[in-house]
C-alpha cells in the first residue's frame, strides 16, 4: 500500500483526537477521511485540523457505518461503554479496527467482538500502549535474551496520583461503574496486560483486595460545602477543585486536564466551569463509586506469582515494577530499567529514552508506538505488527473480570480462556 492509509475516527476526545495526531505528524504514511462524535466542538476540532471532508464529518459513528466502506481502517475512541456495538459493526463492514482499552466493559462483550473480527478477517488492534514503549520493549528483549534467567514473580505499582483520581474517577467521565466501568478495567487493564506481556504464561488463578476508602460522603470534613468555591476549607484540601485546575492554568497549561472542563480554557470559562459543572464539587458529595485502591495478586502458569497495587495516594509519577529472575532481577521505573546480575553482582542502569517516541501524546512514547505499528499492519496487511491483537486483549481482560469477581466475593477466581 503506497498511498497513505486511510482512517476514520469514532470518538473525538482526548484519546481519539490524540490518535489522529499521526497523521498530522505523518501525513504520508496516515490520512483521516472521516469523524463521528456527538460534541459539536470536538468534532469540527478535528475535521478542521485534519482536513476531513465536510460530508464525512458525523454526529454519530451509526451514520458513518451507514455508509459504505470508505476508510481502510477505524479507530474507535467512544466511551467505554460504546464499545461492542461500533466494534462488531465496521468489523460487519470490513475496516481494520484499533479500538481504544478497555475492549467492552463485559466479558460477553469482549467475545462478541473478537468473534466478529475473527469473523470478518480483519485486522484489530486494542490500545494497550504500554505494551508499545520503547521501555518495555528493551525490558522484553531482556527476558527472552535470559538476562535474569527465567522470571519467577514480578510486583508493580500504579500510582494514579491524588489529583488524577479525582479528576477522572471522582468528578470525571470514570468516576461511576454504571456509566463507565469498574476501576480496575477502566485504569488499570493497561498494567494487567502488561503482566501478562511481561510474564509471557498463562494467568491460571487471581485474588483481589480493595475499597472506596476515601471519596465517599462519610470522610467530608465537617465545614465542607459540596463546592469548591463555596468551601469555606477548600484552602486546605489538596484535592481543591480550584487548587488543581486553576494551579495547572497559572503554570501556563492549557491542554489536558483543562480542555476537558471547557472548549475554550480561559479563566473566566473554567471558574464558571467550577462554579456549575461536576468538576468543581467537593470529592466528598460526588456520585462516584469506583475503588480509589485495589491490590490483585496472580498465580502463572509454573508456579509464577505477580502482584499489582493501584492506589490513589500518590503523586502522579510512572509505574514502578520490580521483576525477579533466577539469575538476576530488573527495577522498571518509567523509561530507567535497573538491571542486577547475580552473576557479576552488578548494577546496570539503562535509559531507555522514551522521549523522542513522544511525539504526538502520552504513556512513555506508547501512543506513538502502537499508532506506528498499527499503521505498519493495514499498510502491509500483516498483523504480526500488532502487539495487543484479539487473543492476547481478550485473556487479559479476562484476567481482569476475574480479580473483579474476586474482589466482590472475597474468592480465589480461575481464568477461563
Amino acid at each position: 500500500m503506497k498511498h497513505p492509509v486511510s482512517v476514520v475516527i469514532a470518538g473525538a476526545g482526548n484519546r481519539g483526537a490524540g490518535y489522529a495526531e499521526f497523521a498530522v505528524q505523518y501525513p504520508g504514511r496516515m490520512k483521516v477521511v472521516g469523524v463521528a462524535e456527538p460534541r459539536e466542538h470536538h468534532r469540527e476540532k478535528l475535521a478542521s485540523r485534519c482536513g476531513v471532508p465536510r460530508e464525512n464529518v458525523f454526529s454519530d459513528w451509526r451514520e458513518m457505518a451507514a455508509r459504505e466502506r470508505f476508510a481502510d481502517a477505524v479507530i474507535i475512541a467512544t466511551q467505554d461503554a460504546m464499545h461492542e456495538e461500533p466494534a462488531v459493526q465496521f468489523a460487519q463492514k470490513k475496516y481494520d479496527i484499533l479500538l481504544e482499552k478497555p475492549m467492552a466493559p463485559t466479558e460477553e462483550a469482549c467475545r462478541n467482538i473478537v468473534q466478529a473480527v475473527k469473523q470478518n478477517g480483519v485486522l484489530f488492534g486494542v490500545c494497550h500502549v504500554l505494551r508499545y514503549t520503547q521501555s518495555t520493549r528493551t525490558l522484553k528483549r531482556m527476558i527472552t535474551e535470559g538476562k535474569i534467567g527465567g522470571v519467577v514473580s514480578l510486583s508493580r505499582v500504579e500510582p494514579v496520583g491524588y489529583w488524577h483520581q479525582a479528576h477522572s474517577f471522582v468528578r470525571g467521565n470514570w468516576r461511576n461503574e454504571a456509566e463507565s466501568s469498574f476501576m480496575l478495567l477502566a485504569k488499570s487493564c493497561h498494567d494487567l496486560d502488561w503482566i501478562r506481556h511481561v510474564m509471557d504464561w498463562p494467568c491460571h488463578r487471581v485474588a483481589s483486595f480493595g475499597s472506596l476508602k476515601h471519596f465517599r460522603r462519610e470522610e467530608q470534613p465537617k465545614a465542607a460545602a459540596d463546592r469548591c468555591l463555596e468551601c469555606g476549607v477548600e484552602a486546605n484540601c489538596p484535592y481543591s477543585a480550584k487548587k488543581i485546575y486553576m494551579g495547572f492554568y497559572s503554570k501556563g497549561h492549557r491542554g489536558w486536564p483543562l480542555d476537558v472542563l471547557v472548549d475554550k480554557v480561559d479563566e473566566a470559562h473554567l471558574l464558571e466551569a467550577l462554579r456549575t459543572g461536576p468538576y468543581g464539587c467537593c470529592v466528598y458529595a460526588c456520585d462516584n463509586d469506583v475503588v480509589d485502591n485495589q491490590a490483585v495478586i496472580m498465580e502463572f502458569e509454573g508456579g509464577r506469582t505477580a502482584t499489582f497495587v493501584m492506589t490513589a495516594f500518590t503523586k502522579a509519577e510512572d509505574r514502578r515494577t520490580q521483576i525477579y529472575g533466577t539469575h538476576g532481577e530488573i527495577l522498571s521505573n518509567g523509561p530507567i530499567l535497573k538491571w542486577h546480575d547475580f552473576q557479576t553482582d552488578k548494577t546496570t542502569e539503562i535509559d531507555t529514552n522514551a522521549s523522542e517516541m513522544n511525539v504526538m501524546g502520552g504513556h512513555g512514547g506508547g501512543d506513538h508506538g502502537i499508532m506506528d505499528c498499527f499503521i505498519r499492519a493495514v499498510a502491509e496487511q500483516d498483523p504480526s505488527h500488532v502487539l495487543s491483537g484479539p487473543d492476547e486483549t481478550l485473556e487479559s481482560h479476562l484476567m481482569v473480570f476475574a480479580a473483579e469477581r474476586a474482589r466482590l466475593n472475597g474468592s480465589v477466581e480461575t481464568v477461563h480462556v
